[in-house]
């Protein structure tokens, strides 16, 4: 039995040492060969390709799947593959654009270093004017049991958090164990330790080897939140920064996995306000900003000063992106939108993945559309994923929407089902 289970390690079906190894997809060949042959029609249909040319293009991926396991795809299949990746996010409610995703090709940088410099070169380029615009940078994918470099760091931007003598957490309380790992690194905050204080950056490399690059000084542009009529809410001394740049995404294209695929896009509101200043688990402002607004959050009966100081707090954040310039959707609007996408795919012959509880706002839910919208999220590929236990675990083909009949409808299903539970970790 040990010889067996040390075959199993060996072999790569079983999990070894390495943290990003332990979160890929693990598919057969015969997944991958569909994966790669579905995106590459999805890629044809989409350019209107010659039959000469599909044919050619799939001869060429099929003997490089058969002899090394994996294949390269060309820089408009690259980028073709991210937009469709973004449109078949099902927690993301701001698919409405994804035509408009600027897709960087940086295969050929395999440094930690590298990638560290194209980071600071992107948020650059997305904050530049206050006006964000949405951009992928794609590092080099995995190349059967070759593993490149990869970002640990959720995003590129971060606050660390602080533990007190008396226990009480000064700052993002998600980042106690970041801010820890960083300080035994020989991290320390510039003056005494804020509630905002910038983390570095978490590159590991091709051996697993993590690297730390500090975010040089000036490189992030921080937005102070006041509010438009309160001045007892200022003196909270609030601020966030204008871009978020999700770096731990793992890209799937074609069977083909990018581990090292930073992306951003432009904050809603309530992403900001109600959750990462609101959270218990984050910043958990709402008791402060009540009592800044007035309220005494120990009068009895019910709290709902709560809901008074989360629509403050959405103000303040609202308005004040909108006075610095700088890129920012309200809820509502950003429902509308999604609406606007959802009938744009079906009116393309399209069904639109979805997961509600991602999707629905958490500030006013029941008065967006989306509240009332049945969704289904079945997981398409092209896509996105964290780890292959988690989000990872469904993605497989879409065939839904060419069915023709009820039989095609339940093979398919039954398809789906023997590839989950061939997956499963029994």
């Amino acid at each position: 039995m040990r010889h067996l289970v040390s075959a199993l390690f060996r072999d790569g079906t079983a999990a070894t040492g390495s943290p990003l190894e332990r979160r890929l997809r693990r598919i057969s060949a015969l997944e991958r060969k569909e994966e790669a042959r579905h995106f590459l029609d999805q890629f044809h249909d989409a350019s209107s390709a010659g039959r000469a040319g599909r044919q050619a293009r799939w001869a060429e991926v099929r003997r490089s799947l058969s002899r090394r396991g994996w294949y390269e795809h060309t820089p408009d299949e690259l980028a073709f593959g991210a937009r469709l990746a973004w449109r078949n996010t099902g927690r993301c409610i701001g698919r409405l654009y994804w035509e408009s995703l600027d897709v960087v090709d940086c295969r050929h940088l395999t440094e930690p270093s590298q990638i560290n410099s194209r980071l600071i070169s992107h948020l650059g380029e997305a904050q530049a004017d206050g006006r964000v615009r949405s951009t992928m940078s794609v590092f080099r994918p995995v190349q059967g049991r070759d593993l490149p470099c990869w970002i640990e760091s959720p995003q590129l931007v971060q606050y660390a958090c602080h533990p007190g003598l008396d226990g009480v957490l000064l700052g993002d309380r998600q980042n106690v164990e970041a801010t820890r790992i960083a300080q035994s690194m020989g991290w320390r905050p510039a003056d005494k330790p804020g509630p905002f204080d910038l983390l570095p950056l978490f590159i590991r490399d091709r051996t697993d080897r993590r690297h730390m690059f500090a975010l040089p000084e000036g490189a992030v542009r921080e937005i102070d939140i006041c509010h438009p009529d309160s001045g007892g809410f200022d003196a909270l001394s609030l601020r966030w920064y204008a871009v978020p740049l999700v770096t731990n995404m793992i890209l799937t294209i074609g069977g083909i996995d990018y581990p090292c695929a930073p992306f951003n896009g432009f904050y809603m509101g309530t992403e900001i306000a109600s959750r990462n200043f609101g959270d218990a688990k984050r910043y958990d402002l709402v008791p402060q900003v009540a009592r800044a607004l007035g309220h005494d959050i120990n009068e009895p009966g019910p709290p709902l000063w709560r809901d008074i100081a989360l629509t403050e707090l959405n103000r303040a954040v609202l308005h004040s992106f909108r006075a610095a310039g700088v890129t920012m959707v309200d809820h509502h609007s950003a429902s509308d939108q999604f609406m606007t996408f959802h009938q744009r795919e079906q009116a393309a012959g399209r069904r639109v993945p979805g997961d509600w509880r991602w999707l629905l706002p958490p500030q006013a839910g029941s008065a967006s559309e989306i509240f009332h919208l049945r969704m289904r999220n079945f997981h398409p590929v092209p896509n996105f994923y964290r780890d292959r236990g988690g989000d990872g675990l469904r993605l497989m083909p879409w065939y839904g929407d060419r069915y023709n009949t009820r039989v095609q409808m339940w093979q398919d299903r039954i398809t789906r089902r023997w590839k989950l539970w061939k997956r499963m970790p029994w």
